[in-house]
């Protein structure tokens, strides 16, 4: 348990940014799962549309510090490429 005033504040502030983290992974990982759902169900206009709908939620997550801007990059360049794969698997 935290003893000094400072420590105190600094549990208080821990349990507020774990709630916010908390949402905006939960809303990265939602959209994220939306994209793979359309990929899945071969529809390839709504995988393209949820991806332009994603990329900028990964973005901010990785800026704000929910993850780390690699993680962020790899995970929009992965979905990407999967939807890429559709258009020309399409064809």
């Amino acid at each position: 348990m935290a003893n000094t005033s400072s420590a105190k504040k600094a549990a208080r502030q821990a349990v507020r940014r774990t709630e916010v983290n908390k949402t905006r992974r939960t809303r990265l990982r939602s959209e994220i799962r939306r994209v793979e759902e359309a990929i899945a169900a071969g529809d390839q206009t709504a995988a393209a549309l949820a991806l332009r709908i994603a990329q900028p939620v990964i973005a901010r997550s990785a800026q704000i510090g929910v993850i780390h801007s690699s993680n962020a990059n790899r995970k929009v360049s992965r979905l990407a490429k999967r939807v890429k794969l559709m258009a020309v698997a399409a064809t």
